[in-house]
């Protein structure tokens, strides 16, 4: 499932790196697009209109230019047949994307990172210090600016959370062969957003997502994939901030 968020472009440019264009949220197992929403509303410094690809539990801004067809990779894992694709890394990651509009030109990268055992992932936009931590088995999203020195926090945009290597549980998936995108296998499944439009999703055989196009056009896709450890203190909130709340649209 893909949902389309809008954000306030006049705001965003007011802040480096959140530039007019997409804006990625690649949450895991839960929603990574509403999130991101969520996340810019909070802190009034969204980036404009968003398009954002989840799964039950991924979501990520989606963007697009036209999904490649069959690839191989000798070093990446093989993939089994299955129904649905694994929505949420089973592993802990590093992810740098990229995210373009729907006329190609490119909006700005975004950094997600992910760790498995405390179920956090953390995204950072490119260009700016503001960032943005969620908790699963706390519920919570909380928006870091550490230019403002505060913190907003809010429920976790999604409910649900489908374990780590386990098929997505809500959608409908029809799989349609493999890719290679920085330089790892992934499947392409097709799904629909909100609106009931077709989004094409990468995942790896662990859950990452690497890419997502709609119409033909990539909107977002992995530049950089590490699958490293990531500390607890990646996903610390700063002590001493001034908790703000949220805003609303």
């Amino acid at each position: 499932m893909v949902q389309t968020s809008r954000f306030d472009s006049k705001r965003a440019r007011s802040r480096p790196g959140l530039l007019s264009g997409a804006f990625l949220c690649l949450a895991v197992g839960a929603s990574l697009p509403q999130q991101a929403a969520q996340a810019a509303q909070g802190t009034q410094t969204a980036s404009p209109s968003a398009q954002f690809a989840e799964g039950t539990g991924n979501s990520i801004a989606t963007g697009g230019a036209g999904v490649a067809g069959v690839g191989t990779d000798a070093g990446s894992p093989a993939v089994a047949p299955q129904d649905a694709p694994f929505i949420t890394p089973s592993v802990d990651a590093d992810v740098l994307y990229e995210l373009t509009s729907p006329t190609g030109e490119t909006v700005m990268k975004q950094r997600m990172r992910w760790q498995v055992a405390t179920l956090r992932q953390r995204l950072d936009p490119g260009g700016s210090d503001l960032f943005m931590v969620t908790s699963w088995p706390e519920h919570t999203l909380t928006v870091v600016d550490p230019d403002r020195k505060t913190e907003s926090v809010m429920p976790a945009p999604s409910q649900g959370l489908t374990p780590p290597g386990h098929p997505a549980l809500v959608g409908s998936y029809a799989r349609l062969g493999g890719s290679v995108v920085a330089g790892e296998r992934c499947i392409i499944w097709r799904t629909r957003d909100a609106d009931g439009h077709a989004s094409d999703v990468c995942y790896t055989a662990d859950g990452l997502l690497l890419q997502v196009a709609q119409q033909g056009q990539i909107t977002v896709r992995a530049l950089h994939v590490s699958r490293v450890a990531q500390p607890d203190a990646v996903f610390a909130i700063p002590s001493g901030l001034k908790k703000v709340a949220p805003a609303r649209p």
